[in-house]
């Protein structure tokens, strides 16, 4: 028998077929990685992907798990994604990374540094830095550095794809680090960090003095529905709110209508809700530090999420004891320069050819859509012109969306998709078909405009069409509660 017959053989017996599949995770193994202090190359288990799990320490305090999972070579479609977390982050979601690798793309994600809990950054500095933007950044350059040495080339194009806090992610790395990636989609972002836990605290403060019963708040969002209807098209009006700015006017408009369609609604109810609608202010000069909860949005989902407070002030310190005044001003020093991304500066990610999608939920009161539009406008004012934005940046605001779905539309389209063909193919986004899904069904679907135009109604040809929307409409968040990022 040939020789080199015969050993080819030998490598395809059950027992040695491990000699093939070894060689080029050996090679992974074998790679001087920056930081790492721990790597891990193993097959996945029902095969078709190599990956890789690698503890990063770029300080002494800090550990940053991330996680890369590469497709065989006749698999990559020659891109490599980068995922965003949720909430606290501290944990890596493989099942999202299996199903992307099993769709060709080289992706990866981290856990943000926060393992294994938000108690972790409890006066870690390292870690705020890791949360804000250090951990996103690094597990991009691993993962683009596994990508070359498993395929001996780098990616055709990088992605971002993000909700949450995984939208902070995303305008951090447009922000912060524009040659990390092509194009970047970011859902419902949490970009206005420190503001945003200091709205939670500023509701969790008011709904634990006054609580509302879920009957109570019930009749709160539907006096709300009821009277932004006379604004909606027929599909909305008195269902969802498709848009929540709204004037001091029409919160006590609310508020009134709430008391009549519920008369356990008292004084003290009332007053509450002017604070909860009207967001939080400092104490002491007035600033705006947030904006409040939108109209026909949940009160229940808008507090909580006050790890944040425990990084500067420890666990010991009683919430609810925190003013707004000296105490956040204590909080927005520590945090503020290493988790917001507020710069509307996002010229080196433009000229570089980037494209920028956005969203945000009419109806999130977990992340609501005031300050997300309001840096879409921060960021036309920066370039000077809208349309030089729309170029490269566009932001839907998604009529009756909440954080976890709603009664309006809970369902975009693949964004990632989206964004691909406006970065590969110069396919800019118009209307997208949005969704609202029950039970995994399309029960209905609408166009989504990109701001600032919005979704109208044709009565005489009975369908949508679209309009001009209002410009702006919020309260900008003060700017000292947006400082200038650190490093």
């Amino acid at each position: 028998m040939n020789r080199t017959f015969a050993f080819l053989c030998l490598l395809t017996l059950p027992g040695h077929t491990l000699l093939f599949a070894e060689a080029p995770l050996d090679k992974l193994r074998a790679l001087r990685i920056e930081h790492a202090v721990q790597v891990d190359v193993q097959r996945a288990p029902r095969g078709g992907s190599t990956v890789v799990k690698l503890l990063l320490q770029p300080a002494k305090s800090s550990n940053i798990n991330v996680e890369v999972w590469l497709p065989d070579t006749a698999k990559w479609n020659g891109r490599f994604l980068g995922l965003g977390n949720g909430g606290a982050a501290g944990k890596i979601n493989s099942g999202s990374l299996a199903g992307y690798s099993a769709a060709g793309y080289a992706v990866a994600t981290t856990d943000m540094g926060t393992a294994p809990n938000a108690d972790s950054g409890i006066g870690n500095r390292e870690v705020w830095k890791d949360f804000g933007y250090r951990a996103t950044h690094l597990m991009t350059v691993v993962g683009k550095q596994l990508v070359k040495a498993h395929y001996g080339k780098g990616p055709e194009y990088s992605y971002f794809s993000g909700g949450s806090t995984g939208g902070q992610q995303a305008l951090q790395e447009a922000q912060r680090y524009p040659e990390d990636y092509d194009g970047i989609t970011a859902a419902v972002p949490a970009h206005c960090r420190a503001p945003l836990h200091a709205y939670f605290l500023w509701n969790d403060q008011i709904l634990k003095k006054c609580p509302f019963t879920p009957e109570q708040e019930a009749n709160v969002i539907a006096a709300a529905n009821e009277f932004m209807a006379p604004r909606e098209i027929p599909l909305a009006a008195g269902k969802f709110v498709s848009d929540p700015r709204c004037t001091v006017q029409d919160i006590d408009a609310v508020i009134s209508l709430a008391r009549k369609r519920d008369t356990s609604l008292t004084d003290e109810h009332a007053a509450a809700l002017r604070k909860l609608f009207g967001g939080p202010r400092h104490a002491v000069t007035g600033e705006r530090l947030f904006n409040g909860i939108p109209l026909g949005a949940s009160l229940s989902a808008a507090h909580g999420h006050l790890y944040l407070f425990n990084w500067v002030f420890g666990k010991d310190k009683k919430l609810e004891a925190l003013n707004f005044a000296a105490d956040l001003d204590t909080y927005t020093a520590e945090l503020a320069p290493y988790l917001n991304a507020e710069n509307a500066d996002l010229s080196a990610f433009e000229k570089r050819g980037g494209k920028l999608i956005a969203t945000t939920g009419a109806a999130d009161s977990v992340v609501p859509p005031q300050a997300t539009i309001d840096y879409y406008e921060r960021v036309v004012e920066h370039f000077g012109d809208l349309e030089k934005t729309r170029s490269f940046f566009r932001l839907y605001l998604v009529p009756g969306m909440a954080h976890g779905g709603g009664p309006g539309v809970n369902q975009a389209p693949n964004l990632l998709d989206v964004v691909r063909g406006w970065r590969e193919q110069g396919v800019a986004p118009g209307a997208l078909t949005g969704r609202h899904v029950v039970n995994g069904k399309a029960e209905w679907e609408m166009p989504l405009q990109p701001y600032p135009q919005k979704t109208g109604w044709n009565a005489t040809t009975s369908s949508f069409e679209a309009i001009e929307g209002p410009r702006g409409g919020v309260e900008r968040v003060g700017e000292r509660f947006r400082p200038v990022a650190k490093e």
